[in-house]
């Protein structure tokens, strides 16, 4: 099993920053790869951003290549998410979860664990 907790979300200004943390524990094998995924209301549930924890790629949604960065601690169990020049379109519940394989496509069938989210909220 794996354990997911977001923190970190908030309310901002555009174009100011957040950094959302994401605490892993359980089995290593099931979180290769950890991301950020966020929903609006209406909305399919987004990829935003992967890291694969053993090689540290990373893959990013179009819309937040060059605004947003995830990172993993060294210690391999928090994933961090800077968020940079945030937009009001950002604005959502943001996710963290983990997957085992297939990761890189970012699609959420792909993530068997979830946390509970955070809310991120950007005011112009």
């Amino acid at each position: 099993q794996v354990q997911l907790v977001e923190s970190g979300g908030g309310s901002v200004q555009a174009g100011g920053s957040l950094r959302l943390s994401c605490a892993a524990s359980g089995d290593t094998y099931s979180r290769n790869y950890m991301g950020w995924f966020r929903q609006r209301p209406g909305k399919e549930r987004e990829g935003v951003a992967v890291i694969g924890t053993v090689n540290l790629s990373t893959f990013y949604v179009a819309s937040v290549k060059g605004r947003f960065t995830i990172s993993q601690d060294n210690d391999d169990n928090t994933v961090w998410l800077q968020m940079n020049s945030l937009k009001p379109e950002d604005t959502a519940m943001y996710y963290c979860a983990a997957a085992r394989s297939g990761g890189g496509w970012m699609r959420p069938s792909d993530f068997g664990y979830w946390g509970q989210g955070t809310q991120v909220t950007v005011s112009a």
